[in-house]
């Protein structure tokens, strides 16, 4: 596999769960930390959640106990389940080693939190 695919979006309404899947090129997800971004319209990708090879997480204050993001390296595969979501949740989400690296970003996936 040679590109970054995301899934497991869609409409949701406030308060619901989805959880996000990736999978990455062996040749970065085996040696880097990988993270889930976020973007609006109008507005710059953000990091959200980022884990490292060892299983390290961190969490942009925003979301810190609503999401949880794990790694499968067996699958070369990261996911982030996020609960309790709220309107200002929507985005599209892409995943990227975090630093991200500027030949990775994939098509994202769209999340829309709405009732």
């Amino acid at each position: 596999q040679l590109q970054v695919v995301e899934s497991g979006g869609g409409l949701v309404q406030p308060g619901g769960s989805l959880r996000l899947s990736c999978t990455a090129p062996g040749s970065i997800f085996s040696s880097r930390a990988m993270g889930w971004y976020r973007q609006v319209p109008g507005k710059q990708r953000a990091l959200v959640a980022a884990i490292t090879t060892r299983g390290e997480i961190s969490y942009v204050p925003s979301v810190k106990g609503r999401f949880t993001i794990s790694r499968d390296n067996a699958k070369s595969t990261v996911y982030l389940q996020m609960n309790s979501l709220k309107p200002e949740d929507t985005a599209v989400y892409h995943c990227n080693a975090a630093p991200a690296l500027a030949d990775y970003w994939g098509q994202g996936t769209q999340v829309t939190v709405s009732l």
